[in-house]
């Protein structure tokens, strides 16, 4: 098995007033040659909208582009003609494919809303552009590990258009989890949501990462209570 260790506090940093951002990869104006991705994963951030702000309307190409809400309400519109709003335990799922525009904008006027936001190169270009969202209630997940976005609709999980695997784990302390590769060969970014795990001989805390690659499964144990994200992507 090989492994990248990410710590939180190295992040990039983006601070907007209405936006604040932190940047596991290079994006925008943080720009770092060692983290350009993790195989196909191109981009998780990890993202805070002040009350009734927002993205105003910018294009999307050839991505698959999945929002995870965590806190608050997102409110997203697109040229396909949707208009829907993200709830707290729900996953946005939106196939770029040959180009559209969206906004996305804090859909509330009293609280902030907190969102991650995961891009992943597709497995074939110019596709018609296409979106979804579902409610998985991942914040009453308890010592289990569910799959909500794959390339095979897997524990019917949103649809992305890769042969990828997006799962949510939540677990009480001194839980041993272990993960099995949907999609044979490709690698897994783990990142910690909250609490804390031991992986090897490393202890990873809330918003720390791991690259692992070249693996059969992965086996880990929770040193609190912990929930987590594990992004499988091809590797190239």
């Amino acid at each position: 098995m090989k492994k990248i260790i990410h710590k939180a506090n190295e992040r990039g940093i983006a601070e907007l007033g209405w936006l604040h951002s932190r940047f596991s990869f290079s994006f925008d104006q943080y720009l770092d040659q060692n983290k350009m991705g993790f195989g196909l994963l191109r981009v998780l951030n990890d993202d805070i909208i002040e009350e009734g702000e927002g993205f105003g309307l910018h294009p999307h190409n050839n991505m698959e582009i999945i929002t995870i809400l965590l806190e608050g309400e997102l409110e997203h519109k697109d040229t396909t003609g949707t208009t829907m709003v993200l709830h707290p335990g729900e996953v946005q799922v939106m196939s770029a494919g040959k180009g559209l525009m969206h906004s996305e904008f804090n859909h509330s006027k009293v609280e902030q809303t907190k969102f991650l936001q995961i891009w992943i190169f597709p497995k074939e270009r110019n596709i018609t552009p296409r979106y979804d969202q579902r409610y998985f209630g991942f914040e009453n997940f308890k010592n289990e590990i569910r799959v909500v976005a794959s390339g095979n609709g897997t524990e019917s999980s949103l649809y992305i258009h890769q042969d990828a695997a997006i799962s949510i784990g939540k677990f009480e302390k001194g839980k041993e989890v272990i993960y099995k590769n949907i999609f044979k060969g490709n690698g897994s970014y783990l990142f910690v949501l909250d609490g804390s795990i031991n992986f090897d001989d490393v202890k990873l805390e809330k918003r720390d990462a791991v690259g692992l690659f070249d693996y059969d499964e992965l086996k880990f144990n929770t040193s609190s209570d912990a929930s987590f994200l594990i992004i499988e992507v091809p590797m190239n």
